[in-house]
């Protein structure tokens, strides 16, 4: 079972470390960059607000605001892209892959045989972006696998689908 968007060559039929075929959806671009602006805006709001309640120590207040906006515009301009060239997910009939960042890459291959659940996720940005995380718990000390910035329709087909497909698996995900 292929999900998703992916090329037409038949997946290997051994569960080794590879490339992930999938792009999560162009929305995540959306949903980043909103949290992002939230993530720099709050600070950035509270600093002035005080500088503005607080003349005697204005500078000291709106400086680091500043810095802080100049920073999070960047952060903001560049990172949901960046994020959206490097998250990558597929799942097949023998595991889940995933692969994040670029400087410090994880690559995560869950076997279906080591899968305990599978959850979505959709928090108030996602549902406004019409988005979902799918959440995959193995029995591994790492933690989930997760595979953010999915269509909801989509990431609920890929939990049905691996609920499905690991109840068939044999192995007793431990």
């Amino acid at each position: 079972m292929t999900t998703g968007t992916a090329d037409t060559a038949a997946p290997p039929s051994s569960t080794r470390l590879r490339p992930p075929r999938n792009a999560v959806d162009r929305r995540a671009i959306g949903w980043w960059t909103t949290n992002l602006l939230l993530l720099f805006a709050a600070p950035v709001v509270v600093l002035v607000v005080l500088g503005v309640l607080i003349a005697p120590a204005r500078f000291w207040l709106v400086a680091p605001a500043v810095l802080i906006a100049a920073v999070g515009l960047v952060a903001v301009a560049a990172l949901p892209r960046w994020w959206f060239r490097v998250h990558r997910w597929e799942v097949t009939d023998a595991a889940v892959y995933t692969r994040t960042g670029f400087f410090w890459q994880e690559w995560r291959v869950a076997p279906l045989s080591r899968i305990q659940t599978v959850d979505t996720r959709r928090g108030p940005l996602e549902q406004r972006f019409g988005l979902a995380t799918v959440v995959v718990t193995t029995a591994s000390a790492k933690g989930a696998v997760t595979i953010p910035g999915l269509d909801h329709a989509l990431a609920a087909d890929v939990a049905e689908q691996l609920t499905e497909t690991t109840q068939a698996t044999p192995g007793d995900a431990t």
